[in-house]
């Protein structure tokens, strides 16, 4: 370990020097990703031997699911929206908030998982922690919640599928953000304001121009009868 390392985290001992390669790896996820990340580069980053990683983690995976762990939940703390209540301002208005901050959330956090899908060690690990996102639901359950609490006011169809809203909602941004990954030298992924508008008009009013036929009563989510 380099001289200046060492006397940062002098005092610390070992939760210090365990938090500092987790920020170490953090740094070097939210940079590239995950995929090629090596013990190697972990150290290096960190200022430390190789073999340090393993006196506080059983395996590189462990360490970098939690280095990914602490970069979703810095992204979520650094967005400035909060989540709309179900009861506040209008339906309209709150989803319009929920696109918005599930698109910020999405573009900032999607890009440090590229490469994930090929690391099922990783994913394992990964799933062993808490989702930090969404006070522990993700987005797609942070949002059927709200979804589901407007609809126990009754501001909200009782016909609405919660699941389906938030199911369409997450897709649009998956879209959106990974068509960026795929083309690192396109366009932000920013949408026009009047996509998110005609999202969020879609959502409240469907696509058919009136009520549904008698007999077809089903809904996204429930079956016609």
């Amino acid at each position: 370990m380099s001289p200046r390392r060492a006397a940062a985290l002098r005092g610390g001992g070992e939760q210090s020097l365990r938090a500092h390669l987790i920020a170490a790896a953090g740094r070097l996820v939210a940079r590239r990703g995950t995929a090629g990340l090596t013990v190697r580069d972990i150290a290096r980053e960190a200022g430390v031997a190789d073999g340090v990683l393993y006196n506080h983690f059983a395996d590189k995976e462990e360490l970098v699911a939690y280095a990914l762990d602490a970069h979703l939940r810095a992204v979520e703390a650094g967005q400035r929206a909060v989540p709309p209540r179900a009861g506040e301002r209008t339906v309209e208005v709150n989803l319009r908030a929920y696109v918005d901050r599930a698109l910020a959330l999405h573009a900032a956090i999607l890009p440090a998982f590229a490469g994930l899908t090929t690391q099922p060690k990783l994913l394992a690990r990964l799933r062993d922690l808490p989702t930090p996102l969404g006070g522990g639901h993700w987005l797609r359950g942070e949002l059927a919640d709200y979804v589901r609490a407007e609809r126990g006011l009754g501001r909200v169809a009782a016909t609405a599928s919660p699941e389906a809203v938030a199911t369409l909602v997450v897709g649009v941004c998956h879209d959106l953000v990974l068509g960026r990954l795929l083309d690192p030298a396109g366009a932000p992924p920013e949408p026009a304001p009047e996509l998110v508008d005609a999202l969020v008009a879609t959502l409240l009013h469907g696509v058919l121009p009136g009520p549904p036929p008698a007999g077809r009563r089903g809904t996204a989510g429930t079956a016609p009868r």
